[in-house]
Protein backbone atom coordinates (compact mmCIF):
# COMPACT_ATOMS: atom_id res chain seq x y z
CA UNK A 1 0.00 0.00 0.00
CA UNK A 2 2.65 2.71 0.73
CA UNK A 3 4.61 1.60 -2.41
CA UNK A 4 2.87 3.93 -4.33
CA UNK A 5 4.59 6.90 -2.06
CA UNK A 6 8.43 5.03 -2.90
CA UNK A 7 10.41 6.90 -4.56
CA UNK A 8 12.53 5.22 -7.68
CA UNK A 9 16.10 6.87 -6.46
CA UNK A 10 16.93 9.33 -3.45
CA UNK A 11 19.04 11.72 -3.49
CA UNK A 12 20.50 13.86 -0.96
CA UNK A 13 19.80 17.32 -3.93
CA UNK A 14 19.02 18.05 -7.14
CA UNK A 15 22.10 19.18 -8.01
CA UNK A 16 23.50 15.99 -6.95
CA UNK A 17 21.62 13.77 -9.44
CA UNK A 18 24.14 12.44 -12.54
CA UNK A 19 21.80 13.59 -15.08
CA UNK A 20 23.78 12.59 -17.84
CA UNK A 21 23.68 8.98 -16.70
CA UNK A 22 19.58 9.40 -17.16
CA UNK A 23 20.31 11.58 -20.68
CA UNK A 24 22.69 8.04 -21.56
CA UNK A 25 20.22 5.67 -20.41
CA UNK A 26 17.59 7.66 -23.17
CA UNK A 27 15.57 9.49 -20.70
CA UNK A 28 15.01 13.09 -22.54
CA UNK A 29 12.47 15.50 -20.40
CA UNK A 30 12.83 16.13 -16.68
CA UNK A 31 9.89 17.96 -14.73
CA UNK A 32 11.15 19.77 -11.52
CA UNK A 33 9.02 20.90 -8.78
CA UNK A 34 10.48 24.58 -7.62
CA UNK A 35 10.31 25.43 -3.59
CA UNK A 36 12.19 23.35 -1.54
CA UNK A 37 13.77 21.05 -4.59
CA UNK A 38 15.64 23.94 -6.50
CA UNK A 39 15.77 26.68 -4.02
CA UNK A 40 13.84 27.51 -0.61
CA UNK A 41 10.62 28.48 -0.59
CA UNK A 42 9.53 31.12 -2.44
CA UNK A 43 13.30 32.16 -3.08
CA UNK A 44 14.09 33.73 -6.79
CA UNK A 45 16.50 31.34 -9.03
CA UNK A 46 20.19 31.32 -7.67
CA UNK A 47 22.97 31.03 -9.73
CA UNK A 48 23.36 27.05 -9.13
CA UNK A 49 19.13 26.27 -10.36
CA UNK A 50 20.23 28.39 -13.41
CA UNK A 51 23.21 26.91 -14.00
CA UNK A 52 21.62 23.50 -13.61
CA UNK A 53 18.64 24.08 -16.49
CA UNK A 54 21.20 25.70 -18.66
CA UNK A 55 23.13 22.24 -17.96
CA UNK A 56 20.12 20.37 -18.97
CA UNK A 57 18.76 22.24 -22.13
CA UNK A 58 22.63 21.97 -23.44
CA UNK A 59 22.71 18.14 -22.56
CA UNK A 60 19.85 17.95 -24.78
CA UNK A 61 16.96 17.65 -22.01
CA UNK A 62 13.47 19.14 -22.16
CA UNK A 63 12.72 20.73 -18.34
CA UNK A 64 9.70 21.64 -17.26
CA UNK A 65 8.66 23.34 -13.98
CA UNK A 66 5.76 21.88 -12.38
CA UNK A 67 4.31 23.65 -9.47
CA UNK A 68 1.36 24.24 -7.50
CA UNK A 69 2.04 27.82 -7.24
CA UNK A 70 0.53 30.23 -8.60
CA UNK A 71 1.53 31.79 -11.53
CA UNK A 72 3.34 34.88 -10.17
CA UNK A 73 5.81 33.38 -8.08
CA UNK A 74 6.44 30.13 -10.96
CA UNK A 75 6.94 33.29 -13.45
CA UNK A 76 9.08 35.17 -11.40
CA UNK A 77 11.62 31.98 -10.60
CA UNK A 78 11.16 31.09 -14.59
CA UNK A 79 11.80 34.17 -15.52
CA UNK A 80 16.04 33.78 -15.01
CA UNK A 81 15.74 29.98 -15.56
CA UNK A 82 13.72 30.17 -19.05
CA UNK A 83 12.36 26.61 -19.31
CA UNK A 84 8.60 26.02 -19.71
CA UNK A 85 6.63 25.41 -16.84
CA UNK A 86 3.15 24.81 -15.07
CA UNK A 87 1.45 26.55 -12.63
CA UNK A 88 -1.58 25.64 -10.23
CA UNK A 89 -0.79 22.15 -11.78
CA UNK A 90 -2.70 20.39 -8.69
CA UNK A 91 -0.04 17.39 -8.11
CA UNK A 92 -0.93 14.57 -7.72
CA UNK A 93 -3.39 14.48 -10.37
CA UNK A 94 -1.94 13.21 -14.23
CA UNK A 95 -2.82 16.25 -15.66
CA UNK A 96 0.41 18.41 -15.14
CA UNK A 97 2.28 15.36 -15.80
CA UNK A 98 0.92 14.41 -19.14
CA UNK A 99 0.83 18.04 -20.11
CA UNK A 100 4.84 18.60 -19.17
CA UNK A 101 5.43 15.28 -21.42
CA UNK A 102 3.51 17.32 -24.14
CA UNK A 103 5.15 19.88 -23.95
CA UNK A 104 8.65 18.56 -24.05
CA UNK A 105 7.92 15.70 -26.59
CA UNK A 106 8.88 13.19 -23.81
CA UNK A 107 6.76 10.14 -22.20
CA UNK A 108 6.77 8.28 -19.38
CA UNK A 109 9.52 6.27 -20.66
CA UNK A 110 11.72 8.99 -21.00
CA UNK A 111 11.14 11.58 -18.49
CA UNK A 112 12.57 11.95 -14.98
CA UNK A 113 10.98 13.91 -12.55
CA UNK A 114 12.80 15.65 -9.23
CA UNK A 115 10.63 16.68 -6.30
CA UNK A 116 11.06 17.13 -2.44
CA UNK A 117 7.60 16.03 -1.22
CA UNK A 118 6.20 12.20 -1.22
CA UNK A 119 2.61 12.74 -1.11
CA UNK A 120 2.75 15.49 -4.21
CA UNK A 121 5.59 15.08 -5.93
CA UNK A 122 6.76 11.28 -5.37
CA UNK A 123 2.80 10.12 -5.78
CA UNK A 124 1.91 12.34 -8.58
CA UNK A 125 4.79 11.17 -10.97
CA UNK A 126 4.48 7.46 -10.02
CA UNK A 127 1.03 7.24 -10.22
CA UNK A 128 1.64 9.00 -14.09
CA UNK A 129 4.52 6.70 -14.97
CA UNK A 130 7.10 8.33 -14.71
CA UNK A 131 10.57 7.78 -12.58
CA UNK A 132 10.45 9.74 -9.81
CA UNK A 133 13.67 11.43 -7.80
CA UNK A 134 13.01 12.23 -4.19
CA UNK A 135 15.54 14.66 -2.81
CA UNK A 136 15.76 16.11 0.84
CA UNK A 137 14.60 19.70 0.81
CA UNK A 138 16.95 22.70 0.54
CA UNK A 139 14.92 24.03 3.77
CA UNK A 140 14.04 23.30 6.78
CA UNK A 141 11.19 26.28 7.74
CA UNK A 142 8.33 25.25 5.87
CA UNK A 143 4.80 26.34 5.82
CA UNK A 144 2.47 24.57 8.38
CA UNK A 145 0.34 21.91 6.04
CA UNK A 146 4.01 20.77 4.58
CA UNK A 147 5.49 20.41 8.08
CA UNK A 148 2.38 18.12 8.97
CA UNK A 149 2.96 16.06 5.35
CA UNK A 150 7.00 15.77 7.03
CA UNK A 151 6.08 13.87 9.89
CA UNK A 152 3.80 11.20 7.63
CA UNK A 153 6.42 11.14 5.27
CA UNK A 154 9.44 10.16 7.78
CA UNK A 155 6.76 7.12 8.24
CA UNK A 156 6.71 5.50 4.71
CA UNK A 157 10.82 6.28 4.13
CA UNK A 158 11.17 4.05 7.63
CA UNK A 159 9.57 1.57 5.29
CA UNK A 160 10.95 2.27 1.78
CA UNK A 161 14.26 2.27 3.52
CA UNK A 162 14.00 -1.02 4.91
CA UNK A 163 12.42 -2.66 1.68
CA UNK A 164 15.75 -1.17 0.09
CA UNK A 165 17.98 -2.65 2.72
CA UNK A 166 16.05 -6.17 2.23
CA UNK A 167 16.41 -5.82 -1.63
CA UNK A 168 20.36 -4.99 -1.03
CA UNK A 169 20.47 -8.25 1.84
CA UNK A 170 18.99 -10.39 -0.88
CA UNK A 171 21.20 -9.04 -3.60
CA UNK A 172 23.88 -9.29 -1.47
CA UNK A 173 23.20 -13.01 -0.38
CA UNK A 174 22.31 -14.41 -4.01
CA UNK A 175 26.06 -13.79 -5.01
Amino acid sequence: MLERFYPDLMAPSAYEVNFREYFEKGYRGVIFDIDNTLVPHGAPADKRSIELIEGLKEMGFGVVLLSNNKEPRVKMFNDEVHASYIFKAGKPAKKGYQKAMEMMGTDTKTTLFVGDQLFTDVWGARNTGIFSILVSPIDKKEEIQIVLKRYLEKIVLVFYRRRCLDAENSAQSSL
